[in-house]
């Protein structure tokens, strides 16, 4: 069955993006009414449930959908990951990176027109001690950026990443990262490793600006030592990608890479934690159908 021939089943978070995803919902519903598309909504409680609505309404031969951030996102299309059920996606979280880099609008009638016309493109996801994700995955400093980024509600937006890593660098101490590609291990101390199956994260950062979402493999972003003050003042790169020219920061490319760090960190991706260290992260290739148009 085509994608525009399914009906769709709405997995909602009333809590992405500080509600944002709630209040979209009266727009997708109107855009969708207009168009005729047959659909039902389901209100998530947690991950779990949205996992189970969706298989469920997979196997009814429906189309999940998700409206929320790149967490639940991610989390969804990981479980449908290995079927021939797309995942449409609606932006509703306070990044919303995956559906940037896939070209899928930032408003909700241009995601419902996206969702209409049916187009569907296989992309790569990532996998962490079995957990699995689809945009980036990383540790170091930004393990502390995206606990505090999650706790933060006075700042919105692409703001809050930016807010959360100027809070973390107060107090950051470089750590020794050990990375194990193949037959070669690769040390180095510094800041952050990153896994990236896709370029973007944190609401626009282009950390890894030459990933690709289906070529079978992670762009390693590592980020060595360097002064606070150089750090922070390279902040802004990191929105052009134009970071990765900088002597500290060297890319590696590898299908699957065990990682493990001087002292504890949490691996976190898509905003949300998926394993502590040490990790063996790996690369499902082109394993999840997504609904997004024909271009990026």
């Amino acid at each position: 069955m085509s994608p525009a021939d399914r009906p769709l089943v709405l997995l909602v978070n009333p809590h992405a993006g500080g509600g944002r995803a709630a209040k979209l919902l009266p727009r997708v519903e109107n855009a969708l009414d207009k168009r005729r598309v047959a659909f039902r909504v389901e209100r998530t409680r947690d991950a779990q449930h949205a996992v189970e609505v969706a298989l469920r309404g997979a196997d009814l031969g429906e189309l999940p959908v998700v409206i929320s951030g790149d967490g639940l996102i991610g989390i969804v299309g990981g479980a449908l990951a290995g079927t021939e059920v797309p995942l449409g996606i609606v932006p509703g979280g306070r990044g919303n990176d995956l559906a940037r880099v896939l070209g899928i609008p930032l408003e909700p009638e241009g995601a419902v027109e996206v969702l209409a016309a049916g187009n569907t493109r296989r992309i790569d996801v990532g996998e962490a001690d079995g957990r699995r994700f689809l945009g980036i995955a990383s540790a170091g400093l930004d393990s502390e950026c995206n606990r505090i980024a999650n706790r933060t509600r006075l700042v919105h937006g692409r703001f809050v990443y930016a807010y959360a890593a100027l809070r973390a660098l107060a107090g950051w101490k470089p750590a020794r990262f050990t990375l194990r590609v193949g037959e070669e291990s690769l040390r180095f101390t510094g800041y952050s490793v990153a896994a990236a199956n896709s370029r973007a994260f944190g609401g626009g950062m282009l950390l890894a600006p030459n990933a690709s979402l289906d070529d079978g493999q992670f762009d390693i972003v590592m980020v060595g030592d360097a002064g606070k003050l150089r750090y922070l003042g390279n902040l802004p790169k990191v929105f052009r990608g134009t970071h990765v020219e900088n002597e500290e920061v060297r890319i590696v490319r590898a299908s699957r890479f065990e990682l493990s760090a001087s002292r504890p960190f949490e691996l976190y991706a898509d905003g949300e934690p998926l394993t502590e260290l040490p990790a063996s992260l790996r690369v499902l290739p082109r394993a999840l159908l997504v609904v997004a148009p024909a271009t990026a």
